[in-house]
């Protein structure tokens, strides 16, 4: 979140009379001059990028944890609702961790924001593989089918399609709550204080309990499976087993002859060898080879989350060393979900449709590798405004560290609109590569693992961030940008190999998207709470 950059990033504005005209001491708020920036623990641009680069770590850890609590416990409903009981209170700590008492003590101003960080990150990481997996869930179909219509004509479904359309307009509803929220936060902290800036937020967030009472006897919902994701991991130590070989050469021939998950597939397998947790059929094994796939496919994305990561820190960094004419820095970047909000319909409604007419296959893999190339432009744009920021600058190369005697930012005169073209490519990128990869986990999860795909998707985050800390010493005055350079050969890099790997993937998507739906037997654990009558196969 921009407002906790402007958080840690910059000190409190000097008491009156002389710090910017309007600004607060006591809360933070930056004041009503141009350049008047809010801040409280004032301790970098480094720093603030290093906490920010932990949020996200910490926010995609746990998603699985709560993805594995989804599926073999609790469900998704149940999840999301402890989930929430958890955010909530981590907003209230950071709520708390800005008001007058506190913010003006920079030592435990500190230790209650970071507290209000991990907090949140437990309700965040309940949170997200599962919200998202439990909206599509609500669609019946899952394979091809023809339907007649009243018209007598006869049409091909499909339901790849359908979850694609609905999740890009779940993003883009996520996009407008980010819209609105971040605009009302970057005033709320520039002209009030932060306090305010993070009680919105907790304001809105309080009535998601009221939805999901509302909604506990509507939605459809995947009971959780217990053992499924142990059995899944057993099918391939099974499958692996006699493969392993420190020659990489050796290794890619053994699993890639063609047999690999056939040799786990029961009907090949005598029924007085199968082990006794070995309670599913062939086409479970097909869904589970396929979310197998799908997981692969994440292990490029890390290089993508480097780049599209500087949207919520450096870039809002970079915006406060240009001239703002009066807007909040940290307004500046909500041009990303404006964009998204823009051109999501455009995408859904006449890009996607005109390709398919055309007779053009936009799969995912081919989505995915135009997302990592806008983000390495949207890198190059960025790396171009920093070389003119720092050319332009009263303070050269030390940009971030310009300030005038009243405490106000000594800006370059280049227009923080000039950003403009970094923040459209990246919403570009993200219809293409973010959006997709959460269609690519749901559609190509087993029915019953499809929280813990997502988690893992996820978690590529959380890699992301790792990495980005390693690299955090460049988010400073003067290597910002080698900073951009570096983040957009990583991110052209890693859709050249992408592409490069799963080209064969892509040929076979039809086939991924329409295997047959698999079965595993309940374990004694859940077969003990089941009515007679339900005991049996549990669907997958």
């Amino acid at each position: 979140m921009s407002t906790d950059s402007n958080f840690v990033n910059h000190s409190l504005p000097l008491p009156a009379p002389y710090g910017p005209a309007g600004s607060h001491h006591n809360t933070g708020a930056g004041g009503s001059t141009s350049q008047g920036v809010s801040g409280a623990l004032g301790k970098g641009p480094e720093t603030a990028n290093g906490i920010n680069t932990f949020n996200t770590f910490w926010c995609y850890c746990v998603p699985l944890l709560g993805a594995y609590v989804a599926d073999e416990y609790w469900g998704r409903y149940k999840t999301i609702c402890w989930s929430i009981g958890f955010a909530i209170l981590g907003h209230v700590i950071l709520v708390i961790s800005a008001i007058p008492p506190v913010i003006t003590n920079t030592n435990a101003c500190f230790g209650v924001f970071m507290l209000g960080v991990v907090v949140m990150g437990f309700g965040t990481g309940g949170f997200k593989p599962n919200v998202s997996a439990l909206v599509v869930e609500q669609i019946p179909a899952v394979n091809l089918r023809v339907r007649t219509l009243p018209s007598g004509e006869r049409v091909v479904v499909d339901p790849t399609i359908t979850q694609s359309r609905i999740y890009h307009y779940f993003y883009l509803f996520i996009n407008i709550g980010a819209l609105v929220g971040q605009i009302g936060m970057a005033y709320a902290e520039k002209y009030v204080g932060f306090w305010l800036a993070y009680l919105l937020p907790t304001v809105m967030f309080m009535t998601t309990p009221f939805v999901m009472w509302w909604g506990r006897k509507r939605y459809r919902q995947t009971p959780p499976q217990g053992s499924v994701t142990s059995k899944a991991v057993r099918a391939f130590l099974y499958v692996m087993r006699d493969r392993w070989s420190w020659n990489p050469f050796v290794f890619w021939k053994r699993t890639h002859d063609g047999t690999l998950w056939e040799s786990v597939k029961p009907s090949n397998i005598e029924p007085r060898f199968r082990p006794k947790w070995m309670t599913f059929d062939d086409a479970w094994v097909d869904e589970v080879r396929r979310g197998f796939a799908a997981c692969a496919v994440f292990c490029w994305y890390p290089l993508y989350w480097l780049a599209y990561g500087q949207l919520t820190n450096n870039f809002t960094s970079q915006a406060s060393t240009m001239t703002l004419h009066g807007v909040p820095n940290d307004v500046v970047n909500n041009l990303d979900p404006f964009a998204l909000i823009i051109f999501i319909p455009i995408c859904d409604a006449l890009l996607y449709p005109g390709l398919r007419k055309m007779g053009i296959q936009f799969t995912a893999i081919k989505k995915i590798t135009a997302g990592f190339w806008l983000a390495a432009l949207a890198m190059v744009w960025a790396a171009v405004i920093q070389y003119y920021i720092y050319k332009t600058s009263p303070c050269g190369t030390d940009a971030n560290n310009c300030y005038t005697e009243d405490g106000s930012v000594s800006p370059s005169p280049l227009n923080v609109w000039a950003q403009t073209g970094c923040y459209v490519l990246i919403a570009f990128s993200e219809i293409f590569a973010s959006i997709t990869s959460l269609e690519y986990a749901y559609s190509k999860a087993p029915r019953n693992m499809r929280s813990l795909v997502q988690a893992i998707s996820l978690f590529t985050n959380a890699i992301s961030a790792a990495i980005a800390e390693a690299l955090n010493p460049l988010a400073k005055d003067p290597l910002l940008i080698w900073n951009y350079g570096v983040f957009a050969v990583l991110a052209f890099a890693g859709g050249c190999g992408f592409i490069w790997q799963f080209w064969q993937l892509d040929l076979e998507e039809d086939v991924l998207n329409n295997l047959p739906e698999g079965h595993v037997e309940a374990n004694e654990k859940q077969l003990a709470h089941l009515d007679a009558a339900e005991i049996g196969p549990v669907r997958g």
